[in-house]
């Protein structure tokens, strides 16, 4: 196990929380063993892991990103991760703002209605 695998696994727990990651690391098998530990040494040991910006930032990044390119399936998991980045449901309309315009009002659409119930799901979990 690599040292940048392991800070992958740091910075993905402190993100996406324990019970998340736990129920990925369950998940996985032969097939997506080199899979997963490409993405937790590239997305979170490296982009995810660089203090050139803060996590609130890349959180709003991120979310932007995966509207913007229509990677809807993830948007709820980077919602619900916001509660650790701290990333307000201010700051996140506000990357669904930049969507519209720059990507287009239907996918900024469709990210919002994805945040409001995830955001309704954590509330009521709360």
């Amino acid at each position: 196990m690599s040292d940048r695998y392991r800070e992958g696994m740091k910075i993905r727990r402190k993100v996406l929380g324990d019970a998340h990651v736990d129920r990925a690391e369950a998940q996985k098998s032969d097939l997506d063993q080199g899979f997963q530990t490409m993405i937790t040494e590239g997305a979170w040991g490296t982009v995810w892991a660089s203090d050139a910006i803060a996590l609130r930032e890349r959180s709003m990044l991120t979310l932007a990103l995966l509207a913007a390119t229509g990677n809807f399936a993830e948007i709820p998991m980077h919602i619900r991760a916001t509660a650790n980045t701290g990333a307000s449901k201010s700051d996140v309309m506000e990357a669904f703002q930049h969507v519209a315009v720059y990507a287009g009002v239907p996918k900024a659409n469709h990210a919002i209605k994805l945040a409001k119930e995830t955001y309704a799901e954590m509330e009521a979990q709360a």
